[in-house]
C-alpha cells in the first residue's frame, strides 16, 4: 500500500501551524470546533462547502429522549436491537444519556425544532424505534437548519478559521504521532498540527447508487489507513430502504425519509399488498437492514426494480407542511404523493464502519481523532438505528473536543518526510477506473453478498490498486479514485472474513441472486 497520495516535495510547499485541524464541515466538524477551547487556534477545512455533506442533506431528524412517556433505557435497547446486539454498550449508554442535554444546547444556540399545538417538541418515529423520539426542523430539513446555526456560531469565534474547497490528501505522522496534513486547494499546502480531527463523512460514492453527495469518497478514512490507523466494522454498509427510484442525478438518489413511514406511510409491492406486516413484528417500521432486504426480495420476485411507498392517507396540506422537501422533489418528478404511490428502492446510505476510536474520538495514532460517519465508536453495531447519526455527531464531537482541551497541544519540531518521487506520469482514464470501482461494489458488495462474488470483487479492486500503486496522482479525482479503491478493498475483505449474517451484513452463499439488479 502506498503511504502518500500526494507527490510534491513537502519542503517546498506553503506551511502553516494550527493547534487543531478539523477535516470536514458537517455537524461533527462544526460542533467539534465550537467546543474547542478559545485558547487554541483551529481551522475547519471543507472539501466543497457546508451544503455538500450528508449532515446538510439529513431529512429525518435527531433521536433523543425528550418525552415523559419515553425512557433512556428504551432508546438504549432500541439501539442495541437495531445494531444486532454487537454495539459497544458503553458507547450506546453515553449516546442516549448525553443526548437530551445536546438537544438543550442546540435550542440554546437557536435551533428551532418543530413543535405541536401545545408548543412541545413534535416527535415522530422511524424504523427500529419503540417510541416517538425523532425531533425535526422545518418538517424534513433538520440537517440543513442545524448546520446553518452551527456554521453561524463558528463564524463568530475568533480562534476558528474556516476554509472551503480544500481536499485532504494525506495525514502526516512523525514518530507515530500526528504532525499535520497535506491538502490541495489548487496547490499543495501543509498544515502542521498535533491534533487532527477527521470528520470527513461517508463513503457512498464507492457505490454506483447512493444518497450521498459527490464529495463522499471516503477520503479521511483512506488517509488515516495510509497513516497506519486501525479501522473497524468495514463490512457494515447500510442501505436505506426508500430512495426515490426515478431522478437519480450523478448517481445520487433522492432520499425518501423513514419519517414518511413514521407518519403512516406503507410499503406496497407491485400487487398493492402491504408486505412488511407479515415479515416483521414492527411492520413498515422494522430496522432498516430488514426492510431493505424485504424490498430486495420483492424486487427480485416481481422483476420490477422498485416497490411503492403509500402516504396517500394524508392530505396534500399536511404533506406539504410536514415533508416540504420530499413533496417538492416528488412533484418535480411528476409524482403527487397525496394521491400517487412513490416508487422506491434501496440504495447505499450510511457507513457503520470507519476509523476505530475510543469514546473520546481517539484513533490508534496519537493526535489523530475521528468523529461522525468517518469514525467507528461501535455505537451503531451492525446496523444504525434511524436518526442516531446526528446525535452521534453531537455527543462524540463534544467528547473529542473536551479531550483535546484537557490534553493541551504538544509542540512539533517538524522534520522532512520521505516520499516516493519516482511516480509514473501515465495517462489514465480515471473516470473508467472510478466506474469500475462503483460497478464492482454494486455487483459484489451490496445488500446480499456471497463468497464467490466477494472473491471476484477483491480480485478486481486489487488490480486497480496495483495499477495506482506507482501512478502519479495528478488531480483530486485521481486521489479520490485511490481512496475509493482502498475503501472498497477494506469493505470487501471484511465482508469476506465475516461468514455469518448479522445486521446490514447479509451473506447468502447457497441461493443465487442473478437477474434483476437493484441500486
Amino acid at each position: 500500500m502506498r503511504r502518500y497520495a500526494f507527490h510534491c516535495n513537502i519542503e517546498e510547499i506553503d506551511r502553516k501551524y494550527y493547534d487543531v485541524v478539523i477535516v470536514g464541515s458537517g455537524i461533527a466538524g462544526l460542533y467539534t470546533a465550537l467546543n474547542i477551547d478559545e485558547r487554541f487556534s483551529c481551522i475547519v477545512l471543507s472539501k466543497e462547502n457546508i451544503r455538500q455533506c450528508n449532515s446538510y442533506l439529513a431529512q429525518g431528524g435527531i433521536a433523543a429522549v425528550t418525552k415523559k412517556e419515553d425512557k433512556l433505557e428504551l432508546h438504549y435497547n432500541d439501539t442495541l436491537y437495531a445494531g444486532a446486539g454487537i454495539c459497544n454498550k458503553q458507547a450506546v449508554e453515553d449516546l442516549v444519556s448525553e443526548g437530551p442535554k445536546e438537544i438543550e444546547r442546540l435550542v440554546a444556540a437557536g435551533v428551532k425544532f418543530d413543535t405541536d399545538s401545545r408548543g412541545d417538541f413534535h416527535a415522530t418515529r422511524e424504523g427500529g424505534h419503540s417510541k416517538n423520539r425523532i425531533l425535526h426542523c422545518g418538517g424534513d430539513s433538520t440537517g440543513k437548519q442545524v448546520e446553518e446555526k452551527l456554521f453561524n456560531a463558528v463564524a463568530q469565534k475568533k480562534n476558528i478559521t474556516y476554509k472551503e474547497n480544500t481536499f485532504l490528501a494525506d495525514i502526516v505522522t512523525q514518530q507515530g504521532k500526528a504532525a499535520g496534513i497535506v491538502v490541495y486547494d489548487g496547490q499543495y499546502r501543509l498544515y502542521v498540527s498535533p491534533n487532527i480531527v477527521i470528520c470527513s463523512g461517508g463513503i457512498g460514492q464507492v457505490y454506483k447508487y447512493t444518497t450521498n453527495p459527490s464529495a463522499a469518497t471516503g477520503d479521511g478514512i483512506a488517509a488515516a489507513l495510509r497513516a497506519g490507523a486501525e479501522l473497524d466494522s468495514m463490512e457494515f454498509v447500510q442501505f436505506h430502504p426508500t430512495a426515490l427510484y426515478f431522478g437519480a442525478e450523478n448517481g445520487r438518489h433522492f432520499l425518501i425519509s423513514e419519517a414518511v413511514r413514521g407518519e403512516g406511510g406503507i410499503l406496497r409491492n407491485q400487487k398493492g399488498e402491504c408486505f412488511m406486516r407479515a415479515r416483521h413484528p414492527m411492520g413498515d417500521l422494522a430496522p432498516r437492514d430488514i426492510v431493505a432486504r424485504e424490498i430486495f426480495r420483492e424486487i427480485r420476485s416481481s422483476k420490477v426494480p422498485y416497490v411503492y411507498l403509500d402516504i396517500t392517507s394524508k392530505t396534500k396540506e399536511y404533506l406539504m407542511q410536514r415533508f416540504p422537501t420530499i413533496y417538492s422533489e416528488c412533484k418535480r418528478q411528476e409524482i403527487d404523493i397525496s394521491s400517487q404511490f412513490i416508487p422506491v428502492c434501496p440504495v447505499q446510505h450510511y457507513f457503520m464502519g470507519g476509523i476505530k476510536t475510543d469514546l473520546n474520538g481517539r484513533s490508534s495514532i496519537q493526535g489523530v481523532y475521528a468523529c461522525g460517519e468517518a469514525a467507528c465508536t461501535g455505537v451503531h453495531g451492525a446496523n444504525r438505528l434511524a436518526s442516531n447519526s446526528l446525535l452521534e455527531c453531537l455527543v462524540f464531537a463534544r467528547r473529542c473536543a473536551q479531550h483535546i482541551n484537557q490534553s493541551g497541544c504538544r509542540s512539533i519540531s517538524f522534520t522532512s518526510i520521505e516520499i516516493e518521487t519516482q511516480y509514473m506520469d501515465r495517462e489514465t482514464d480515471i473516470d473508467a477506473v472510478i466506474n469500475k470501482i462503483k460497478n464492482t461494489m454494486s455487483d459484489h458488495g451490496g445488500i446480499i453478498k456471497n463468497q464467490k462474488g466477494l472473491k471476484e470483487g477483491i480480485k478486481t479492486i486489487d488490480e486497480i490498486l496495483m495499477q495506482m500503486q506507482h501512478l502519479k496522482l495528478s488531480s483530486v479525482k485521481h486521489m479520490e479514485a485511490l481512496n475509493m479503491a482502498m475503501i472498497a478493498r477494506q469493505i470487501l475483505s471484511a465482508a469476506a472474513a465475516r461468514k455469518e449474517s448479522v445486521g446490514a451484513h447479509y451473506r447468502d452463499d447457497t441461493i443465487g441472486y442473478e437477474g434483476i439488479k437493484v441500486c
